[in-house]
């Protein structure tokens, strides 16, 4: 039966992909990528021929549609993100909902995504947990962060290289600069760093060595 498939795939190293995925990837009719030459790299690795078809978020607006068209016309299709699972701060949201709409059956597959290792690795409690994704970058900042100020479950926030200290020292404002955290940095690939500490640390650490790479914070949640 036609029907989408959602495969996540490796954050870093290219081992982290399931002996499914790799198959699924090498059956399907077609792969929609969100960056095609990313995932043209993986798909070498593996020796899968698959054709593929860009996804973004600039244009699934525009190809949603047709991608169930060509589903519902008999084709089994998969989705992948440059890294990690569709649908968590990636393209996926719309496609899935659409599918389901329409009836389409989706399949997801269990695979590699940032959050987890980050978190279960921060030394916070894992059993309860708040993923908040990437902030705004500026309208509604403000905003969000305030509305945390309550959670006491443990948050899990993605932040580029080039916000994380500005990010740090916002959630110092208003968690209060000895509030424990982790930041996790380029996860299973070489360079990867885990550095725990308070907000005020780790803002400190990162200033005086800018980081590159992709960048996950874990914070602790407010204690009565």
């Amino acid at each position: 039966m036609s029907k989408l498939f959602l495969v996540p795939t490796p954050i870093g190293n290219l081992q982290d992909i399931t002996f499914r995925a790799v198959d699924v990837l090498g059956k399907v009719d077609l792969i929609l990528a969100e960056d095609t030459r990313q995932t043209k790299k993986l798909l070498n690795h593996y020796k899968i021929n698959t054709p593929l078809q860009s996804h973004h978020m600039f244009n699934e607006h525009k190809s949603v549609e047709a991608v169930c068209s060509k589903i519902l016309d008999g084709m089994t299709i998969a989705l992948v993100s440059d890294a990690g699972t569709p649908g968590i701060s990636d393209p996926g949201f719309l496609l899935v909902r659409t599918c389901v709409e329409k009836d389409i059956p989706v399949e997801t597959l269990p695979g590699p995504t940032a959050l987890i290792p980050a978190l279960v690795n921060s030394g916070l409690p894992c059993d309860r947990f708040s993923f908040e994704g990437f902030l705004p970058p500026k309208k509604g900042r403000n905003k969000r962060i305030t509305g945390l100020t309550e959670e006491t479950r443990t948050m899990i926030f993605y932040e580029s290289p080039y916000r994380l200290v500005k990010t740090l020292d916002e959630l110092a404002i208003h968690f209060g600069p000895g509030r424990y955290a982790s930041v996790s940095r380029e996860l299973s690939k070489i360079f990867e760093e885990n550095i725990r500490g308070t907000l005020s640390f780790l803002s400190e650490y990162y200033t005086n060595k800018p980081p590159k790479g992709e960048i996950v914070i874990v914070v602790a949640g407010r204690r009565d």
